[in-house]
C-alpha cells in the first residue's frame, strides 16, 4: 500500500472517531509537509539496499530550537567498514537534502559574518572577479 494513502486513511479514521466522540473538530489530525517528509524518509530507509533491514530504524522530530525543528534519523548500515559506512551516510543525506524542497522544506543554516557583510553590500566580502 502506498504510504501516503495509508497515512490518509489513518488520519481519516482517527478524525472520524474524534468527531463521533463529540470532540471539537479543531483537534483533528492533519497531513503536514514535515510529517509527509518523515514518512518518505522511513520508506526510503526501508527500501535502501545498504541500510540493515533487521535493525532499528527511527525517524523522529526533536524539540524545536530557535534554529529550527531538528529531525533525527537513526539506522544501521549493512556494513561495519568505516569508509563504506561514511559513504552510505553521505549518500543518504545528499538524497534527503536534495529532495526536501519537494516537500516545501528547507535546511536552516546560521548566517556567517560573511553572509551579513554580503547583505550589507560590503564589496570587500564579495568574491573577486575572475581573471580572463
Amino acid at each position: 500500500m502506498n504510504i501516503s494513502i495509508a497515512k490518509h486513511d489513518e488520519l481519516q479514521d482517527w478524525n472520524a472517531r474524534l468527531i463521533e466522540a463529540g470532540r471539537d473538530p479543531v483537534n483533528t489530525r492533519r497531513v503536514t509537509n514535515l510529517g509527509t517528509f518523515r514518512a518518505y524518509v522511513i520508506a526510503y530507509l526501508r527500501a535502501h539496499a545498504r541500510v540493515h533491514q533487521g535493525l532499528t530504524q527511527l525517524v523522529r522530530q526533536l524539540q524545536p530550537t530557535p534554529q529550527g525543528l531538528p529531525l533525527e534519523i537513526y539506522c544501521f548500515t549493512s556494513t561495519t567498514a568505516w569508509g563504506e559506512y561514511e559513504g552510505i551516510q553521505a549518500d543518504i543525506f545528499d538524497h534527503l537534502l536534495a529532495i526536501m524542497p519537494e516537500f516545501g522544506l528547507r535546511v536552516f543554516q546560521e548566517p556567517s559574518g560573511r553572509d551579513i557583510q554580503l547583505l550589507r553590500g560590503d564589496e570587500r566580502a564579495a568574491p573577486a572577479a575572475e581573471a580572463r
